[in-house]
Parts: structure tokens; sequence; C-alpha cells
């Protein structure tokens, strides 16, 4: 008897360590087949789900990346095929988003705005870009399912704007190289931070990779290293403060009864003509001009005048998602301004939280877990991370805005598409054109970047209208830039 407890305990013992031992191997994969209706043709498709090694300099092994890619089977000339490689960005955020929401096979189960409904899953998506063009996501360390598996290996290695474009450029070229992918026509979609990664990306993987682009695409760019502040930081905002005001019509009736995008040139070109000179003079801006730019500030951002003022005609974004609608006893969305939010106390200067990503996360989180064990066939203990520990972060050296100029500069294949939801308070709609104004100050390259808006916010897709508009704007972009015969020169 005591033999057989002593049994049970040690094998009690090695059973519960090998269940904390929960790491996924480096390198593994399973594929899947499956079927998908777009734009009224259906076709078959494989998808590969697992994960690939990211080496050291001596070729250990310190990290594995967990990536999904999407390969049309009935296509037999694979080089004249396109290749989307498609990332999110936080920092630290998983490829899910655009991954079950925007441009893959699959889409999640929510309303015709974008909020969470019940049961949660995925359904056909209908308008995947998966007809012109295969796709891969891939999760960056900590994302996801991706893990570094040394816990020697320097987190500087990974964690920081130019640590990360050049441990992902090595990836991508193992991947390009694995899937015999040399010969297609290649494009980078990223969104949010993804700008950022894909933008330096660009010149990376010409440079250190040797691997030449035909399309970047931006989602909701950030500031892509592009000064900005001050003055102009500040001015900027107005265009996004007008967007969302007219939404929740708070405009005054001439102004509430135009159409949005009749409406919004009239702020842009206030913005740029009249309110950055008025807010370069500061302190010294006389008071009869300063009454009227804060009067002229209200017409177009639905809030008061006396507000403005005490602000010094330096509205903060997240001083707007507070005071706008406060009379109504609620906040707006920090991503996407359409969200509401309710506060503890409808006093104070910021939001307590932010309505719009506390709603995808509700819908977002069961539809990749599900999707991926179910429909996939990927089974693992390994939590997916929708947002993982990438901290310390360095920001330092981010040139990404001028590194895109410089790849399209050398490959005149290269061509950029910006596209931003008019309702996005983190990455507004004016500061993507903004940054594509700057990106190029010769102007050489204007008739390579192109910039497309959307009646929602930073994932505009998420819209059941803009699903349809972006994800057609993506397979135009595709489509206009292979160049297939043309030689590249000027």
């Amino acid at each position: 008897m005591k033999l057989i407890i002593t049994f049970l305990l040690a094998f009690g013992l090695v059973l519960s360590t090998l269940a904390q031992d929960r790491k996924l191997p480096a390198d593994t994969s399973v594929v899947t087949t499956h079927e998908v209706t777009v734009k009224g043709k259906r076709f078959p498709y494989t998808a590969t789900t697992g994960t690939q090694p990211v080496w050291d300099k001596n070729g250990k092994v310190i990290a594995s990346l967990y990536y999904t890619y999407y390969e049309r089977s009935d296509i037999k000339d694979r080089a004249s095929r396109p290749l989307l490689i498609s990332f999110n960005g936080g920092p630290g955020s998983a490829s899910v988003w655009m991954h079950v929401a925007y441009t893959g096979p699959r889409v999640l189960l929510i309303d015709a705005e974008g909020y969470p409904v019940q049961p949660y899953g995925v359904k056909e998506n209908p308008n995947s870009v998966l007809d012109v063009a295969d796709i891969v996501y891939v999760n960056p360390v900590n994302t996801g399912y991706s893990r570094i598996l040394d816990e020697k290996a320097p987190r500087e290695t990974f964690f920081g704007v130019n640590a990360d474009i050049k441990y992902l450029a090595e990836w991508l070229n193992t991947f390009v190289t694995r899937k015999e992918r040399w010969q297609s026509p290649k494009y980078l979609i990223g969104e949010s931070y993804g700008t950022t990664r894909v933008s330096g990306l660009a010149l990376e993987l010409q440079n250190s990779q040797w691997m030449y682009l035909n399309g970047v695409i931006l989602v909701s760019p950030t500031e892509l290293g592009i000064p900005r502040q001050g003055t102009v930081e500040a001015a900027n905002r107005l265009p996004y403060f007008a967007a969302v005001a007219w939404f929740h019509k708070k405009l005054p009736a001439d102004l509430q009864q135009k159409d949005l995008t009749d409406m919004l040139p009239e702020v842009e070109k206030y913005t740029i003509n009249e309110l950055i000179p008025a807010i370069a003079m500061g302190g010294f801006l006389d008071d009869a001009k300063k009454k009227e730019t804060a009067a002229k500030m209200a017409r177009y951002s639905g809030l008061s005048e006396t507000f403005i003022l005490q602000n010094n005609l330096d509205i903060s974004v997240s001083a707007f998602w507070k005071e706008l609608l406060r009379d109504k006893g609620y906040t707006t969305g920090r991503l996407d301004s359409r969200y509401l939010g309710i506060d503890r106390m409808d006093a104070g200067e910021n939001p307590d939280y932010s309505a719009e990503l506390t709603s995808w996360l509700h819908s977002f989180t069961p539809a990749i877990n599900f999707y991926l064990r179910q429909e996939l066939k990927f089974k693992t203990d390994i939590k997916y991370n929708m947002f993982g520990s990438v901290y310390p972060w360095d920001n330092s050296n981010d040139h990404t805005g001028d590194n895109l100029r410089q790849a399209m500069a050398q490959n005149p294949y290269l061509n950029v598409m910006i596209q931003s939801g008019y309702y996005d308070g983190a990455c507004t709609y004016f500061e993507a054109k903004y940054s594509m104004w700057q990106m190029d100050p010769s102007g050489k390259l204007k008739n390579r970047l192109s910039w497309k808006g959307y009646r929602s916010g930073h994932m505009m897709y998420l819209r059941a209208e803009d699903l349809v508009n972006a994800n057609d704007d993506v397979r135009e972009f595709i489509n206009n830039s292979l160049s297939k015969g043309k030689p590249a020169k000027y």
C-alpha cells in the first residue's frame, strides 16, 4: 500500500511538473483546408498556423513567433501571386485585429457598427482580400502565442523601434524562403504602431535582406517619427474635434446640416491658414484675436468658447473626450469617438477608461481563442496575449517616416496608401494627412502616396460599410501597383 501511494505521489509530481511547462515548440505548424466566398466567387484555401524561430547571430534559437498564413490553393502561378504581410501595433499588440476583423477569410460576429454580440465567434468574410493576395499575420515577441525562449536573451534584441524592425526583417527573410515566395510581389500592411513597424521594415528589407516591395499600407498611422510638436500638434487636433462633434450633433445648424466630408475641408483650411499662426503667437496674441480664434474653434469643435479660453486654445484630446458630452453624462472613446463611456464623476479632466477598447476586447478575445483552436486546430495551453509586456520599449531614433520615403526613392515600384478613420482620436485622420504631406518634402513621390478616409475610428473595418470600402481600397491598391513586365526605373 505504501509503495502504491509513493508511486502515485511520484506520478502526480511528474504530471504536475509537465503541466507547469507551458512552452510551445520553436518550430511547429498545423495545416487545415477551407473555402470562402469573396465578392460572389467561392474558392479553396489552406491555413497554416504555427511558430517559426528567431535566431541570434550565432544561430541559436532565442524566441519563436506565432503566425497564421493563408494561401489560396487554386492558384497555379505563385510567382505572380501577391503576398500581403500583416502586422498590428501596440507595441505589444497581437496581430488579431486585422486578422479576424479586416482582411482575413473569417470575420468577427459583431453588429453593423462594430459592437459585440453573443454568441461570440466568426463567420465568412465576403470582403477578404484573399481573392487577390495570400496573407500572413505575424505576432511579434510576447504577442499572441509568440514568446522569448532563451531567458538570457537581451530584451533590447526585441523591444525598441529599431530592434523590432531588425529582428522581424530577419524573420521575414526565413518565412519568404521557406514558403518559396521570393518571386511574388510583396506588400506590408500595418495598423497603428504597426505603421511605424512596416515603414521601417520597408527600408530594412531592401537594405539588409535585399527584399523589395510593391506596396505599403498604413492603417491609422502613428507620427512615424515626423516632428509636429507644440503649435502644429495643438492646431492639428481641430479637424478631428470637428468630425466627432458632427457625429454627436454638437455643431451649429449650418455645419451640422452639411455632410461630414463637405464640412471638414473648411475646418482643415482654417487649421492650416489661421489656427497655426494664431497659436504660434502664444501669450502675445492680442485679446481680440484670441477671442475671435476661440469663437471659431468653438464653432468647429462643439466645445464652449469659455472652455477653449481656459485652456489657452490648446485642448488636449483627453480633455475633449471628457468635455464634449459632459452635459449628457458621457465620455467619448479614444480610438473611436463614436463609442460612449460612463465615468464615476462627470467632473474631472480625463475619462476613467477607453470605452471603445473595452468593447473591442469584449468581442475579439473570445473569437480569436475559439477560432484558432476550433477551426484552425491549433491547441495549446499557452495564453493568447491580446496585449503582452514589451517594456521598457526604446522609442529613440525613430526615423521610420523618412525610412519609408527613402525606400520609395530607392524602389520605383513602391507605392504607399494611408487609411484613416475620421473618428480616431489616437491617430487622427488629419495627422495622417500631415504625415503624408511631410514625408516627402520634395513632392517628387506624391503620385505614389494616397490617403483614404472612413466614417469610423481606428479600426475602421469594424463598421460594416467601411469593411467593404476599406477592403475594396486595399484590393484596388494591390491590383494597381502590380508591375509585371514594367522596368523599375525613373
